[in-house]
């Protein structure tokens, strides 16, 4: 699945192509995941121009003229791909294309990514908004009994930190990710805080300059430990895994285990 990293660069990316671009024609392949008719959705964007793109959460936003945005979550499977080559693009759900020949599909073989006309805005802070500032995050933390990793991944808490980035993260603060949220101490909870604006920062900075035209690979090159072909951490210690709500967990004997 997409985290924040590839999100900022696919949005990034997408927008070096297409700002300011005509949407010529859409085209719905996969309506399952519609909650208005394709004809609305035409309607609201074919013969407008493409303004912005933004992640929001673990969404993309593709803003338009006339107002209207589309919500993109790409979910598990979903994909961006350039339209137009001689690469067949299979399982595609929605098709866009602009003036002048060029375009992109939304994929997803699951048929789970799922577009939305005009998302409402969610009142949960991102991850990396203003609004997500340490008092807010000393909050979530301390009224919390959960695992201190399913707690940062829920939507409902903090919006758009997924499993991956999760891990290394909590590693990077030396927290295990087991540990119970409000047995966590002041000075880690703040190390956790700095944590998550390091590792996003480096990570999107590292896979801009990695892949600073695509909006289709995901690379996980970058990270510590949460990766099945690293077998110790950059300090040293084994990583480990261990599967839990049909999540892979990768951590080490480093982090500090609050219960």
């Amino acid at each position: 699945m997409p985290e924040i990293p590839d999100l900022e660069i696919f949005a990034r990316n997408l927008l070096k192509v297409f700002k300011n671009k005509t949407l010529e024609k859409l085209e719905v392949v996969v309506p399952r995941k519609l909650k208005v008719s394709e004809e609305e959705l035409k309607s609201a964007f074919e013969g407008h121009q493409l303004q912005d793109v933004r992640r929001e959460g673990k969404t993309l936003q593709l803003h338009f003229g006339g107002g209207n945005v589309l919500g993109v979550h790409l979910m598990l499977h979903g994909r961006l791909h350039p339209l137009g080559g001689d690469e067949e693009v299979k399982f595609q759900i929605i098709r866009f294309w602009f003036k002048g020949g060029e375009g992109f599909a939304i994929t997803d073989w699951q048929k789970q990514a799922t577009p939305t006309l005009n998302p409402e805005p969610s009142k949960v802070p991102d991850a990396l908004s203003k609004e997500m500032n340490l008092d807010y995050f000393k909050k979530v933390i301390t009224a919390s009994e959960s695992q201190i990793k399913h707690l940062l991944m829920d939507q409902k808490k903090i919006r758009g930190l997924g499993n991956a980035y999760v891990d290394e993260i909590l590693w990077l603060a030396r927290i295990h990710p087991f540990s119970i949220a409000n047995k966590i101490s002041e000075d880690k909870i703040k190390a956790l805080y700095k944590a998550i604006h390091k590792v996003l920062g480096d990570e999107t900075k590292a896979l801009g300059e990695a892949i600073p035209d695509s909006y289709t690979i995901e690379l996980r090159d970058f990270l510590k430990i949460h990766h099945h072909g690293l077998k110790e951490s950059p300090t040293g210690f084994e990583i480990k895994t261990e599967k839990r709500d049909g999540r892979n967990t990768y951590f080490t004997d480093e982090q500090e285990l609050f219960s």
